[in-house]
């Protein structure tokens, strides 16, 4: 038995850094990082070597309840959050440990995404969320060990997953896009279509403009396409009085909403300054995905 417990802590001593890693981003301190690994530690010690098949695997999900558990104490106790900090230096790249490689997308949601923004919307997300977060997206743990960790399905764990991932990605964007130029524009498409100020869509709009519906927003009513600016702004001219402006994903749009539910997205491409394309889509599976903050005329965010 000494011999089979030297082998788990071996492999403890192995993954030590990248166990680390995984707690610091969970946790967003180190000083709880380390505490997280130290009660790992204990838990490993009391372990049965011979159920363990997989150390890296069963490291990280003991290092992962741990963090769990601290987040969940810090919500009840209702803890001024630690803060969310970018990866430590000291830290080894997912992408280069075997035990936990993601690639270079999922990494840059937490790494290259870091900022105020992040920080705060990461301590906004639940502990699920953000387990769910960290553990795919940045250590390539598969939805079905993560679904086992906070006794929930595969499935609802791939949805923790998006849901943190689309505000952690909307807030990136949001801290610049609520003040965008491309949101003073799509702000003046907008007015200028409530008011009917053709002259003033046209001005908006390239000469090649061109506006797309989904098949959902066709069966609406709405052409499938029309090309030229002319025709786009004559297709607006005089209404959207119902749309209102949006951070979408963190990308300012306009959305058209009925009782407080989205029922159609407008999408827009800028190009130095004009507006070349404009996209409709009212598929409720894809606008039930999508992150939408309203945003009020002086681009601040409502509820």
């Amino acid at each position: 038995m000494s011999e089979q417990h030297d082998w788990l802590t071996q492999r403890f001593a192995e993954h030590r850094s990248r166990l680390t890693g995984l707690a610091y981003r969970m946790l967003g301190s180190r000083g709880d990082a380390e505490d997280a690994v130290q009660e790992a530690w204990l838990r490993v010690n009391r372990a049965d070597p011979d159920r363990v098949e997989n150390p890296a695997g069963w490291l990280t999900t003991v290092v992962a309840r741990v963090c769990l558990n601290m987040l969940e104490s810090r919500q009840s106790r209702r803890e001024e959050p630690a803060g969310a900090l970018p990866p430590d230096p000291a830290t080894p790249h997912p992408s280069r440990d075997p035990a936990g490689q993601a690639g270079p997308e999922d990494e840059a949601l937490l790494a290259d995404s870091v900022g105020v923004a992040l920080m705060v919307v990461l301590d906004r997300l639940t502990p699920g969320e953000r387990l769910a977060l960290v553990l795919h997206d940045v250590f390539d743990v598969p939805f079905g060990e993560i679904g086992a960790i906070i006794d929930r399905s595969p499935a609802a764990a791939r949805q923790l997953a998006s849901r943190a991932r689309r505000r952690v990605r909307g807030a990136a964007a949001g801290s610049d896009g609520a003040h965008s130029r491309k949101r003073e524009i799509v702000a003046a498409f907008l007015a200028a279509s409530r008011d009917g100020d053709f002259a003033g869509l046209l001005a908006l709009l390239d000469p090649g403009a061109v506006l797309v519906a989904d098949p959902a927003t066709v069966r609406m009513g709405a052409a499938a396409e029309v090309r030229g600016a002319d025709a786009v702004a004559a297709t607006f001219n005089g209404r959207a009085q119902a749309a209102r402006p949006a951070l979408v994903d963190g990308v300012p749009a306009a959305v058209w909403a009925y009782r407080g539910r989205p029922k159609v997205v407008f999408t827009f491409t800028v190009t130095d300054g004009r507006i070349t394309r404009i996209a409709m889509d009212a598929d409720p599976d894809r606008l039930r995905d999508l992150d939408i903050v309203f945003l009020s005329a002086g681009g601040k965010e409502r509820s």
